[in-house]
């Protein structure tokens, strides 16, 4: 194969020209090319720019932009988006939210950390005994359980919950408590399902009187192709101790916090609540690194022995990802 790549593409992540022209790439115009990679979905201007019956792989938002999905359709484009991917074992080298999931969770403790008035580790010092920091993780996908991970390993005590309660055992496996609020949402494919009004109302009474009792919540809650559930109430911010800290690793899609503005940090009743937006891009390096292997391995099985590209949509990684231009006779 031959690779091009844009001039400039790899500078957010400290990787100048010269570092893929060392690797063998050629750096011109990509936007030519047969397949072209991606990361953020492509703009009206990126998709006039593909020729047609080419193949563009990146993230897409199939569910929450489908304008995207009909243009590329429009364009003759087949599009393959990465947050299509199914979670099945044979897909985990693939699965590009897990990748960034993992990074957006890590930093999300290390901004709770940078932002609390208090030590995550308990500390014994001649001037006596400093308590650990209580850390609650609000939903526990990838970035949840890393957030518990991370949390753990600077010494905070921890604890998780999710509506999904099969996950139980992996928070306790993580050496933290499982917060059991006595409802449960499990749906398919391993993510959440959304919940009914009432239970949505008894979720948020029983979480705020919980909430109150922890310094640091990190809240990761999503359900693809909807507006977050808001778990964390303005009442329970209210309730907890002044200087404890919310961080929010869902607004994006208007976040799991009642006062949350997403790509903001506020101070509100004496807690901080941060909102980053897309956070893996803070730490591009492994960001990149990670998201490369994840694009690579679709690709990979996209191609023949040969080396020609020629997806096999009887492949259940390559059917679920495709979200445009199957081929005739195919679902789409």
């Amino acid at each position: 194969m031959r690779i091009v790549v844009e001039s400039g593409a790899g500078v957010g992540a400290l990787m100048p020209d010269e570092l893929f022209v060392e690797a063998g790439a050629t750096v011109g115009d990509p936007w030519d090319a047969d397949v072209v990679l991606k990361v953020a979905p492509p703009t009206t201007e990126e998709i006039d720019r593909l020729r047609r019956d080419a193949t563009l792989i990146g993230f897409l938002a199939p569910l929450s932009d489908p304008t995207i999905i009909d243009a590329l359709r429009s364009a003759g484009v087949t599009g393959f988006a990465m947050e299509s991917i199914p979670r099945i074992s044979r897909a985990q080298s693939m699965d590009a939210l897990s990748s960034q999931a993992n990074v957006a969770g890590y930093k999300a403790v290390l901004l709770a950390a940078e932002r609390s008035t208090r030590f995550f580790p308990m500390l014994t010092t001649a001037a006596g005994t400093v308590k650990p920091a209580t850390a609650l993780v609000l939903g526990v996908g990838v970035a949840g359980l890393q957030a518990l991970a991370t949390a753990k390993r600077l010494g905070a005590r921890t604890t998780g919950y999710d509506v999904r309660p099969d996950v139980a055992d992996q928070v306790r496996s993580l050496g933290a408590k499982w917060l059991d609020l006595g409802i449960e949402a499990a749906g398919e494919g391993g993510y959440a399902r959304e919940l009914t009004q009432d239970e949505r109302a008894e979720q948020q009474q029983r979480l705020t009187d919980a909430i109150s009792g922890f310094d640091i919540v990190i809240t990761t809650a999503l359900v693809p192709g909807r507006k977050a559930p808001t778990l964390v109430t303005a009442e329970a911010v209210r309730g907890m101790r002044p200087g404890s800290v919310v961080v929010d690793l869902a607004g994006e899609t208007g976040g799991n916090c009642e006062l949350t503005e997403p790509g903001e940090t506020v101070v509100r009743h004496d807690v901080t609540i941060a909102a980053p937006l897309n956070l893996p891009a803070s730490m591009p390096e492994h960001a990149s690194e990670l998201y490369a292997r994840n694009v690579s391995g679709l690709l990979e099985l996209m191609l023949d022995d040969e080396g020609r590209l020629a997806p096999d949509f009887s492949d259940e990684v390559l059917a679920k990802s495709c979200v445009s231009g199957r081929p005739a006779g195919g679902e789409n």
